[in-house]
């Protein structure tokens, strides 16, 4: 079953609120289309009599050695789409050797996450996603929960001052997750009583030395997510950051934004390799991947298919998104003469039809 054929199904199988939930995007969702139709507008220039039988795929990521160039990007809810929620999407992911990128808005605590994705791998690499909250000791909890969950890096999400407003959402009056479901990671943090919930926050307030005291306080690698500013990239490094996220959050934020991957050639030139840049937005084929390391990038983030393919078929649904991704990338890889990642080059990448 192709990517598209897992989101027909999956569209098929939700009720059409939670569908929306997680098809939809702010505004008039130009970005979200934005970030899909973007990759149309690259081609890839292939290098001839240079490739290998066998290719090298892994990368090495904070926390994370040696893993598939494709990640689980964060998202939220994922039983809102499928019983098994994110314990089956674990054991998919590390199945597969990916990075799966857990968070805040996790309908599965982050502790039985971990312990999910250690029934398929002796050492998963689970990343742990959060808001920095306007109350610091509510940002340490957090931190620390996913530290002896066994996390192995964090990701900042910055990008989100306030909530974006969803258009399909507020039609369909989805403020709530239904009965049953929570965001349980947000449960017994400071501040709330025995076994309440703490809303996750979005507060404009938020500032670089908050980012830069949420790294004093933990020995884990720390990934800022989020950037589009080629400046606001290197006020990242220069602050500690182990890692540089592009993205324009699926285009569930401001809806004004330039796709992601149109922001990477700028954000790989102020970062300047002195960390890994990642990219996530609009990835649907392996010569998207394909495109976005040879733009810069160290490895990309999927998340609307991972939801299509837990919504259709549970963990083997996430399997085959993440084994079909890295399958067409490792082909994309042989079509275009290469033998590991670093072959990919941006003058490999054209523009509508001539060189960038």
């Amino acid at each position: 079953m192709t990517l598209r054929e897992l989101h027909d199904s999956a569209r098929k199988t939700l009720d059409p609120v939670p569908y929306d939930y997680v098809a939809g995007g702010a505004g008039e969702e130009r970005v979200l289309v934005g970030n899909e139709k973007a990759f149309d507008r690259y081609a890839l220039l292939p290098r001839v009599l240079s490739g290998s039988e066998t290719r090298d795929t892994a990368v090495d990521l904070p926390g994370a050695r040696q893993v598939a160039p494709v990640i689980v990007a964060p998202t939220a809810f994922h039983r809102l789409v499928h019983r098994g929620g994110e314990r089956a999407t674990a054991r998919a992911a590390a199945a597969e050797g990916a990075v799966l990128v857990t968070g805040t808005a996790a309908t599965t605590a982050v502790l039985d996450v971990v312990a999910a994705a250690r029934e398929a791998a002796s050492d998963p690499a689970v990343w742990f996603q959060l808001y920095l909250h306007p109350r610091g000791e509510v940002t340490s909890a957090l931190v620390r929960r996913a530290e002896e969950a066994g996390c192995t890096a964090l990701v900042i999400t910055v990008d989100s001052p306030v909530f974006g407003r969803h258009t399909r959402d507020l039609r369909n009056g989805f403020t709530d997750l239904p009965p049953g479901l929570a965001s349980e990671n947000m449960r017994d943090l400071p501040g709330a009583g025995p076994g309440a919930l703490t809303a996750i926050p979005m507060s404009p307030a938020v500032r670089w030395p908050d980012f830069a005291e949420a790294l004093r306080g933990t020995s884990l690698p720390v990934l800022i997510k989020g950037v589009l500013h080629p400046e606001d990239a290197r006020l990242a490094v220069e602050h500690g950051a182990a890692g540089v996220i592009v993205s324009n959050h699926g285009g569930r934020q401001c809806d004004a934004v330039p796709a992601a991957v149109d922001c990477l050639p700028a954000i790989t030139e102020a970062v300047a390799g002195r960390v890994p840049v990642l990219l996530d937005g609009g990835v649907r084929r392996g010569s998207d991947v394909a495109v976005a390391l040879a733009l810069g990038a160290t490895a990309v983030g999927v998340g609307r298919p991972v939801m299509w393919g837990l919504a259709a078929e549970g963990e083997t649904g996430v399997r085959r998104v993440l084994s079909t991704l890295r399958e067409e990338y490792d082909h994309t890889l042989a079509l275009c003469g290469g033998r590991r990642n670093a072959d990919l080059t941006a003058d490999m990448v054209v523009r509508n039809g001539g060189p960038r």
